[in-house]
């Protein structure tokens, strides 16, 4: 949760009845990612009745993918279930998803918006481009319109805790494992208060985070436009020698200042998408932590293996 301190009451009095209604032993680990309003201060209060509330409170906002992390970093239980605290994915599917699990034996169930009807039309059709373009570059396996409400066993999440990957998509590295699955169908229900915290610009993030996580074929589209533009330069230079040996070099001047900005945007594109890859391995080798946790009710004095940099182990 990030500044949901609108959304906070109505959570907690749909989730609370769900978990007591299981009849099993339970944690909520509600995890503040860097939130700036007083979202903290209530569920410090919500937490003197509530002893099953666990509190993990980050020094900064380090994103939804990073706060999913610290959540699941630190949570026990035999399956793990992740919501967001917007309510826009029902806390009453639960037992459904753990029933599905337990009837079947499955690691991953997932829920899987049925009806989106709630969203803007640009939110439906982005969210749509996103899933085919995403099950075109790393599978089948990758649901459309399967978000981050899933439930996990503890070998799902074990399995999770184990990769090295620090720029994390849930939503891919889920299917990516390949345990077996499920899914639990809903209709995506209106914000139950403040604004969204996914504006375009992190949509967009999400979507190069996925795409130059999952996948090479950016490069290979750079190595394609290189091709592309190796032809259109072999039939500037067959015009150029046309033009030469009849005379017209003068009237050649439109073609060779279309061809120059051609190539030239090809190259920035091209260094462009080798930039974003760079990138990524320049953030792996710094191997930094994704949070830092400021507090965490359960431990509030002692520092968690989560809160330090995964060292990759030597080889030999």
């Amino acid at each position: 949760m990030y500044n949901e301190e609108e959304a906070l009451p109505a959570l907690v009095s749909r989730v609370r009845p769900v978990l007591d209604g299981l009849g099993v032993a339970h944690e909520v680990i509600a995890v503040d990612d860097g939130s700036g309003d007083r979202t903290a201060e209530l569920l410090a209060a919500f937490r003197l009745g509530w002893p099953e509330l666990r509190i993990i409170s980050l020094r900064r906002n380090s994103g939804h993918q990073a706060a999913l992390t610290a959540g699941l970093d630190r949570s026990a239980g035999a399956y793990v279930v992740s919501l967001d605290a917007d309510l826009q994915d029902p806390p009453e599917k639960i037992p459904e998803m753990l029933a599905l699990a337990r009837a079947e034996g499955l690691d991953i169930v997932y829920g899987v918006r049925a009806d989106r009807s709630s969203d803007t039309g640009f939110k439906r059709w982005t969210a749509g481009l996103y899933y085919r373009l995403m099950r075109r570059l790393a599978g089948p396996s990758v649901l459309a319109q399967a978000g981050d409400f899933r439930l996990l066993s503890r070998a799902a999440v074990d399995a999770l805790k184990a990769l090295p990957d620090q720029q994390r998509v849930y939503r891919l590295l889920v299917p990516w494992l390949g345990f077996p699955s499920g899914q639990v169908t809903y209709e995506r229900a209106p914000r139950t208060a403040g604004r969204t915290k996914y504006p375009l610009g992190r949509m967009i993030r999400l979507a190069v985070d996925s795409v130059t996580g999952f996948s090479a074929a950016p490069l290979r589209l750079a190595t394609w436009l290189g091709a592309g533009a190796f032809v259109v330069c072999l039939g500037l230079l067959v015009y150029t020698l046309t033009a030469f040996a009849l005379g017209r070099t003068v009237p050649g001047w439109t073609s060779l200042f279309t061809g120059l900005v051609f190539i030239g945007a090809v190259q920035l594109i091209c260094v462009g998408l080798l930039g974003e890859y760079v990138g990524r391995i320049y953030t792996a080798v710094q191997n930094r932590p994704t949070y830092f946790v400021r507090n965490d009710t359960s431990a509030p004095e002692a520092e968690t293996p989560a809160d330090k940099p995964r060292v990759p182990a030597p080889r030999g």
